[in-house]
């Protein structure tokens, strides 16, 4: 059973590094490609978030497998929905219990007919409101953390036996991923892998140190074997999750500490690991052995998100996030001078508690002399629990949207202008599925661009030659100049 995610990105709200990257909608639903047999259950998955939400909504399909859970992809009829929760985006637990009210309706029907629905509440807002939850909703019968789901099987055991709700959102000191079935469902040409969770940097304006926990890294062994399964069924290209990514270190298979530039050459030695990207990373993990594998391993795909979140000093010592504007722009030169084909991306916040015009302006001029290929905005909005929500001098919410339309104006001049400039240039391009139109398939080139073009479908899941004809906003059109019989 093949579980897929079609994330689609959200610019709306405030984001912790990781999940501003890879914001999705207000919940996608698991899309399945068959459908289970008669006699299995039946679990429909809701992710909202960043991509590490829909690597681990994919393990909770994994987990529950052995029960006889098969997805599908609508909640109607399923013996069990999980609601795989953010709590980065603005009024994040309102919008849970509004679905949860929804899924209310749906519940009542099925026993009324005698059919039981089991419901659970998973991530970071249940990790945040804990029993609050059953509280307010309480036909919940499961709420969970996002270092508990290997638990689910005993969960829903104990959630039948005693009829009752049961909460679990602790910090266990056993590793989730040492208690994960080997065996993933396939994710397709694409995967997602965790290598690294939670965060130690404390910025103001984030809740992830508080629902994601402490950083920790996977070993390196475990690492390798779930990429080289997922190279074996099929995946071509592989992104290395963390909130923290390039904060990894973890044990080597010489039982030696590495760091994120050691497993990026490690995973480049798997033979059909054709691309390899990483997010989120932070400024002040960005070591000299990471920035050498941007220069020599061409594996590894000259795309980097690289928040900075703000371009005045001031702001920055606020947010506490322990670079300065010009560290980050010698950052900046020291990568590009590894890799000159890079192409950057970021996340900036703009009405950070105390944040002045001139503050803004600083940002301002940082974004000019970067030149992102790519860019992620928000307003601040407080998140309860974090030292900027009590901070003074709030500022007014009209200013802060003066300020963010002013700065996405300039971000998405330059990505057009990224896009534009690589018009009549020959790039490989992965084609990952078909296009919207007949004859139209679709892929990413290194720089994670969409790209559309007229060709066969046997071309899906092959890197093939495209020269660019136009850049578009948001894409790439191009023509075939080389043509790959299906591996």
């Amino acid at each position: 059973m093949q579980a897929r995610f079609v994330p689609a990105l959200d610019r709306g709200g405030i984001a912790a590094d990781v999940c501003a990257a890879n914001m999705m909608g207000g919940g996608e639903r698991m899309d399945m490609s068959d459908r289970p047999k008669a006699n299995a259950k039946r679990l429909h998955v809701i992710t909202w978030g960043c991509q590490m939400n829909v690597y681990d909504s994919g393990r909770m399909a994994d987990v529950l497998a052995p029960l006889g859970y098969a997805p599908v992809d609508a909640p109607d009829d399923a013996d069990m929905v999980i609601l795989n929760t953010c709590h980065i985006r603005d009024r994040a637990a309102e919008k849970v219990f509004s679905e949860l009210g929804r899924l209310r309706v749906m519940k009542q029907v099925r026993e009324a007919a005698g059919n039981k629905m089991v419901l659970a509440v998973a991530g970071c807002v249940a990790q945040a409101e804990g029993a609050e939850i059953i509280a307010r909703a309480p036909y919940v019968d499961i709420v969970l953390g996002p270092q508990t789901y290997h638990k689910l099987p005993e969960m829903v055991a104990r959630a039948a036996r005693a009829g009752g709700a049961v909460i679990d959102t602790d910090f266990p000191a056993e590793d989730k991923f040492d208690h994960l079935p080997d065996a993933a469902a396939a994710q397709g040409m694409t995967a997602f892998l965790t290598i690294q969770e939670g965060c130690d940097k404390f910025c103001s304006f984030c809740v992830v140190p508080y629902t994601r926990g402490a950083e920790s890294s996977r070993p390196a062994a475990a690492v390798l074997a779930e990429a080289r399964r997922l190279v074996a069924q099929g995946t071509r290209e592989i992104t290395l999750l963390g909130q923290n990514v390039n904060a990894w270190h973890g044990t080597g298979p010489d039982g030696a500490p590495a760091s994120l530039g050691q497993l990026v050459r490690w995973l480049a030695e798997i033979p059909g690991l054709w691309r390899i990207r990483y997010t989120t990373s932070h400024p002040r993990d960005m070591d000299a052995a990471l920035i050498a594998a941007h220069a020599e391993v061409p594996e590894l795909m000259p795309y980097l998100h690289l928040p900075v979140q703000s371009g005045s000093d001031r702001i920055l010592a606020a947010m506490n996030r322990k670079h300065t504007a010009a560290e980050y722009l010698a950052l900046v030169d020291r990568l590009r001078a590894a890799r000159p084909d890079l192409a950057l991306s970021s996340d900036f916040i703009v009405g950070h508690p105390g944040e002045t015009e001139a503050d803004f302006q600083a940002t301002m001029e940082l974004v000019r002399k970067v030149r992102f290929a790519q860019a992620f905005s928000f307003k601040y909005s407080p998140r309860p629990g974090t030292p900027a929500a009590g901070a003074p001098m709030q500022v007014p919410e009209a200013e802060k949207d003066r300020r963010l339309q002013e700065l996405q104006a300039e971000l998405r001049l330059q990505q057009a202008e990224f896009n534009q400039s690589l018009e009549g240039q020959v790039v490989k391009v992965l084609f990952t599925n078909p296009g919207r139109r007949a004859g139209q398939i679709g892929g990413r080139t290194p720089w994670l661009q969409p790209v559309h073009a007229i060709g066969p479908e046997s071309l899906i899941g092959q890197e093939v030659l495209v020269r660019i004809v136009t850049g578009h906003p948001n894409s790439l059109t191009g023509t075939l100049i080389e043509e790959v019989a299906p591996a």
